[in-house]
């Protein structure tokens, strides 16, 4: 039997996801329950739009080699790494094609399944939910213990890494556990960028087709001066913050 993909959708002119234009690739399942998650309709492994081969996606890619070759490729999701089989497959046809490729991960699957998929992209996009156990427990349902493990094999293996980190008004727009995940980021040389990303509501309307309640209704994104002070926090220790 052939290797498949649960696959959501594709987006061919991506912009936000790692350096250049890229082919962003967005694979269907998730173990993680973020509150503020604005792809809700991605979690079910079974809610699938499409199934396809690596070499099926590869062709695919290469249709837009032209377009993407200042960039590449990037493996999101849901979570990308739940078939890691899959990327790593994946990733080893399009390098034969010299197209750099990235994957967008909670860090949330454990080493022995994800060390492929790493050892093969060119960059990881690493989504530091909390530094703070407890909270990422509270914002995600899951310990932040396997993406910490992975950040360190990561700075192991010298793969270039961009940290992305959500700043949730009354969860992690906190700036002494700020302060605190600056301090804990500024010792790994693999770490190429840090994002903080601020808290939207762009995807709110999805949890209207789903029996959870969205706890965040009345969560208003940061405002402006808040992010502001959150990326100071990071720029005063050296760290090169977007």
């Amino acid at each position: 039997m052939h290797l498949q993909a649960h696959i959501h959708s594709k987006e061919t002119f991506g912009a936000l996801d790692g350096p250049g234009i890229r082919y962003v690739l967005f694979l269907q399942g998730c173990p993680l329950k973020c509150l503020y998650c604005h792809n809700r309709d991605l979690w079910e492994q079974d809610g699938a739009v499409l199934h396809m081969t690596p070499d099926e996606v590869a062709e695919d890619v290469l249709k837009y080699k032209n377009f993407i070759r200042s960039g590449g490729v990037t493996l999101s999701g849901g979570e990308p790494l739940m078939q890691s089989e899959f990327c790593t497959e994946l990733m080893k046809k399009l390098k034969i094609h010299g197209i750099k490729t990235a994957v967008d991960t909670s860090g949330i699957m454990p080493l022995e399944v994800s060390k492929p998929a790493l050892d093969e992209c060119d960059l990881v996009l690493l989504d530091i939910k909390s530094i703070d156990e407890d909270m990422a427990i509270k914002l995600t349902g899951a310990s932040n213990k396997n993406a910490l493990s992975t950040l360190d094999y990561l700075e192991s293996i010298a793969k270039p890494v961009w940290i992305r980190h959500v700043v949730v008004p009354g969860y992690t727009l906190d700036y002494d556990m700020l302060e605190r995940t600056a301090q804990y980021l500024q010792k790994f040389r693999c770490i190429q960028r840090t994002e903080l990303l601020p808290f939207h509501k762009l995807g709110e309307y999805k949890w209207e087709f789903y029996p959870n309640s969205y706890l965040l209704k009345d969560t208003q994104p940061p405002l402006p001066d808040e992010m502001e002070k959150a990326r100071e926090i990071f720029t005063s220790r050296g760290i090169v913050c977007k």
